[in-house]
Order: structure tokens, then C-alpha cells, then sequence
């Protein structure tokens, strides 16, 4: 039940204690600021590591080849290890369902030239499942498919910045581009979450480049995804065998760590979540720390108070009061005060968060923001607060006895 004559108590007794009070709420205020505003930089460096694996599929894994550091099997060391089309299908064969999208990567820059306008771009020829492992965003036409691999059509996939490179404002679906003087028939137009960079990529069928400027099967690299059923544990199995085929298809010792380079992308986004996650826990501890450092300072208001009002307690008590009562008097205070400072520490830090926006992008920070949930959490941590704040003297005013009350000075 409401009891303003309560309250009136309260706001009596913060009237005595004015700079005591603003001196233990500011201390409140400013831990659950730096909670609040440490926390939201927590959610802007985890919304940095999304954006920055955006461009990819985070169960990616790339192979690519290198040399060899170690003579093995009759073969010199400084060998150079070339992947070829069958490599795709030994691994298709060997990892079964565990693969979800694969393709092969080979890379050509090219001139290209479309009548007046030309400029210099990288072909990534590929297989169609790229399309879902690098998640290419198709804004017209389509992607390379199987028909233009099994085919060798020359057809290609442009990035939305190649067209307006050379095609200005034009359409440049159904066009015939030129690249290093042979013409491809523009099939589809496409946008990246990766950026400028890469909308500035040409696809082509991978089977056609191989056999314009090669004539062979060799390809760059090899992309894949794994199947997200299996875990992470399996993800790392799955790293464990791809090595494992391939030093044995290629002829490379077990220990050559220069041969062959995997990436897996899922453990790089997991190790830098983990990191966010440690950080962000680090920042809740000292974000908690400060709070305990106002609860004691708004402690040290209420034993004041209650010294102050030792004499008045021990009247209450002498005319019937409970010593619930009296607890609940002291609680009400520094919940209140505590309560209050919090939040507009909490309101504070909200706006302060809302400000910074995108501006801290070079320190890895990306719009830092706090969740209703972590709102929710910070207000029963500050009930807690205030609550224990108060308790310890709100129990000394409880077991005062009217007598020594009344003979104290």
C-alpha cells in the first residue's frame, strides 16, 4: 500500500543529506553508465566480426595449394602443389554428405572493354554452388549453371560495379563484353555484402576459362561449405581429412605445413566471438565492480542516516513500531535513491550510445547498442544494489533499543 507519509520521510531525509546523497547517487549513475556503455562497444565489436564475415557463409572452408617444404616419397622439396578438377570430385567421393555447396576458384585478370568504356577486372571462375558459398546476391538475370559448365559457354556474371563502370546507366543484361578480346554474353548482374571490392568481380563458368587460357584442369583454390549438422567438432574433423586426402593424392609429407593452407571460417568467426564474449564479460565484472562501489558509498549515506536518527527510531520503537517497519524505511531510501541514479545513468549512457552510431568503425566498433534484456538485467542488478546498500543499516536501526536510542547524544 502506498504511504505518503513514508515518502514525505524520505524525501526529509535526503533533504538533510543533499550532498552526501548526489555524491552516492553519482556514483551509481556513473558504474551503471560505464556498465551500459562498455557493454553496448561489447555488442559493436561482435556486430563488426558479423559484418566482416557477412561476405562468406560462416561454415566456409577454403583450400589453396602451395609449396612443398619437404622431400617426400622420391619428390624434392620446393615442389609445387597444383590442384586439379579431379581433386573435386576425390573430395566429393571421400566427404560424402559432410559437404554442403562446393566449387572450384581460378583467377584471371582481365582487360575488358565494352564499345568506348574499359577497364582492368579479376574473373573468378567457378562452379554454380558458389554462388551460395560466397552469397552472391543476383539483382538480375542469373548466376554461371550447370549448363554453361558442362557446355563451356562463354557467358558471365558481372558484379553491379562493373556495370556501372562500363555500361554507365545502361542495362547490362544480354550485352556482350569483351575480356582480353574474347566476348562473353553478360547473363546476369549481381551485388556482394563484401563491398565495392568485390562487386567489382567478373563470374565466369570455370570449365570455360580453363580451356580459353589454359587448356587444362587446374584450378586455384578449391570453396566449399560444410553441412551444419555436423558441429563444429565435425567441422574440424572435416579440416582434419580434407588434409589428410590430399597430402595423400598429392604425394606430401604429414608434417609439411607449407604444402597446403586451409581456412576455415567458422573457427575463425568462433575464436573472434569467443574473444568478443571474454571482452564483454570482462567489461559486465567491472561494469558490476562499479556498482558495489556505489552501493557502498549509498551504504555509508544510510549509517549516517540512521546515526542521525538514532533518537527518532528509538521514540518509533518505544511507541509500537516494528523492527519490519523500520527495515523496510531504510530499504525504501536506498532502493530509491539507487533506483533513480541508475536510471538516468542508464538514460545517460542510451543517448551516449545512440550518438556514437558508426563513428567508432575504425576502432572495430560497429553501432553499438544494449538489448531490452540487458535493460531488464541492469534494473534487478540495481534493485540488488540498492537493497543490500541499505540492508546492513536498515537492520542496525532495527536492533537499536528505545533506551540507549533516547540517552544517545
Amino acid at each position: 500500500m502506498f504511504d505518503i507519509g513514508r515518502w514525505q520521510e524520505i524525501f526529509q531525509s535526503i533533504g538533510k543529506n543533499k550532498l552526501r546523497t548526489f555524491l552516492g547517487a553519482f556514483t551509481v549513475a556513473l558504474g551503471i553508465f560505464i556498465f551500459t556503455v562498455l557493454f553496448g562497444m561489447g555488442n559493436g565489436l561482435k556486430n563488426t566480426f558479423d559484418k566482416f564475415f557477412s561476405d562468406d557463409a560462416t561454415n566456409t572452408i577454403f583450400v589453396r595449394a602451395g609449396n612443398t617444404s619437404k622431400a617426400y616419397k622420391g619428390f624434392k622439396e620446393g615442389r609445387r602443389i597444383q590442384f586439379e578438377n579431379e581433386d573435386l570430385e576425390l573430395l566429393k567421393k571421400e566427404l560424402g554428405t559432410r559437404i554442403e555447396y562446393l566449387s572450384a576458384r581460378v583467377y584471371k585478370g582481365v582487360q575488358a572493354r565494352y564499345q568506348d568504356e574499359s577497364g582492368t577486372y579479376t574473373v573468378r571462375s567457378v562452379h554454380p554452388q558458389h554462388q551460395f558459398i560466397e552469397k552472391t546476391i543476383i539483382d538480375k538475370g542469373r548466376f554461371v549453371d550447370e549448363n554453361d559448365i558442362r557446355n563451356k559457354t562463354r557467358v558471365i556474371c558481372i558484379g553491379r560495379l562493373v556495370e556501372k563502370d562500363l555500361f554507365k546507366n545502361g542495362n547490362a543484361l544480354g550485352k556482350f563484353l569483351e575480356l582480353d578480346n574474347v566476348v562473353y554474353k553478360v547473363v546476369g548482374v549481381f551485388s556482394d555484402a563484401g563491398g565495392d571490392r568485390e562487386e567489382r568481380n567478373i563470374y565466369a563458368p570455370v570449365s570455360t576459362i580453363q580451356l580459353i587460357y589454359k587448356n587444362t584442369s587446374d584450378i586455384d583454390q578449391i570453396a566449399m561449405t560444410f553441412n551444419k549438422d555436423i558441429g563444429m567438432s565435425g567441422a574440424q574433423k572435416m579440416v582434419s581429412d580434407i588434409t589428410k586426402i590430399l597430402k595423400e593424392k598429392h604425394f606430401i609429407a604429414r608434417d609439411d605445413r607449407s604444402a597446403l593452407f586451409i581456412r576455415s571460417v567458422a573457427e575463425d568467426y568462433e575464436q573472434n566471438m569467443q574473444l568478443a564474449n571474454v571482452l564483454q564479460m570482462i567489461v559486465l565484472w567491472i561494469g558490476i565492480g562499479t556498482l558495489f562501489a556505489g552501493a557502498i558509498s549509498i551504504g555509508n549515506i544510510m549509517v549516517f542516516v540512521v546515526k542521525e536518527r538514532t533518537k527518532e527510531l528509538g521514540i518509533r520503537k518505544a511507541l509500537g513500531a516494528t523492527p519490519g517497519s523500520i527495515v523496510g524505511l531504510i530499504l525504501q531510501e536506498s532502493i530509491f535513491i539507487t533506483a533513480i541514479a541508475g536510471y538516468v545513468g542508464i538514460l545517460i549512457a542510451m543517448f551516449a550510445l545512440s550518438q556514437m552510431g558508426n563513428s567508432l568503425e575504425d576502432y572495430f566498433i560497429t553501432n553499438p547498442e544494449v538489448n531490452t534484456s540487458t535493460i531488464i538485467w541492469a534494473t534487478i542488478i540495481l534493485i540488488f544494489v540498492g537493497a543490500l546498500a541499505g540492508y546492513i543499516p536498515a537492520k542496525r536501526a532495527a536492533s537499536i533499543k528505545p533506551v540507549v536510542a533516547l540517552s544517545e547524544d
